[in-house]
């Protein structure tokens, strides 16, 4: 975890000591080549933009990168693999990214494929202190070759390890500055078991409010999983397929 009491260059002090002033200085000191990050999304609904494009800016490689999918040619994390600095990805669903498809036909990216719930369970596991579970998805198939599997009762499962990373990069639509989230509808999807799989989260938010503001009934993920803040009023949200009909 991030020393509260010492923070790092770019903080402030008090009760903003959670804000930074820029992505860029938010992960300055807690970057480094050959980590494994967290990053919450679904397609490119809620992912953390300012911070991956700063991510890519800070020029860190060898990354694996646990993320339900991998954005899309030249946007969220396919930014990160069209500059070469993911090693390997940790996801469930690739299927947008064709530079994606390239690199890893081509040997030059490892992939560990997971059911989607499998997913979200490991990095919940992980944030939870629990090493392992059971589950009974993917038994009989590629999924479970090479892992434990066991019987209970009268159904086979199989043992999936706990998911954990050195930092969690998530987006939030509110944060309070004791680092409260409020995530705002479908975009809340892996973003709260990413962060609390990180041992340092960044929280990147569109709006900032003071301690008290938020009703403790909608907080979506208590303040003691997020170190850091950065404010980016004003995403581009892009939209992965836009479909339309006529008539």
């Amino acid at each position: 975890m991030v020393d509260s009491a010492n923070p790092p260059a770019g903080a402030r002090h008090g009760a903003d000591r959670k804000l930074y002033a820029s992505a860029e200085a938010a992960l300055r000191d807690i970057v480094r080549d050959g980590q494994t990050l967290a990053v919450g999304g679904f397609g490119l609904c809620g992912i953390p933009e300012a911070l991956i494009a700063a991510l890519r800016d800070s020029g860190v490689t060898g990354l694996t990168v646990i993320s339900n999918n991998a954005g899309v040619d030249g946007f969220g994390l396919g930014m990160l693999l069209s500059t070469r600095q993911i090693r390997k990805m940790i996801s469930s669903y690739v299927g947008e990214n064709k530079e994606f498809e390239r690199q890893f036909l081509a040997g030059e990216l490892e992939l560990e494929f997971n059911p989607q719930g499998t997913l979200a369970e490991r990095l919940r596991a992980g944030g939870a202190g629990i090493p392992a579970f059971f589950t009974r998805t993917g038994y009989g198939t590629v999924v479970a070759e090479g892992k434990e599997t066991r019987r209970f009762g009268e159904h086979w499962y199989v043992l999936e390890t706990a998911l954990t990373a050195d930092v969690a990069l998530v987006k939030a639509w509110k944060a309070d500055k004791a680092g409260n989230l409020v995530f705002r509808k479908t975009a809340r999807n892996f973003n709260p078991v990413c962060a609390m799989a990180g041992k340092v989260c960044v929280a990147e938010v569109e709006q900032l409010v003071e301690i008290g503001e938020i009703d403790p009934d909608h907080v979506h993920l208590p303040g003691i999983y997020v170190d850091r803040i950065v404010v980016n009023p004003t995403p581009e949200k892009r939209i992965e397929q836009r479909t339309v009909r006529t008539g």
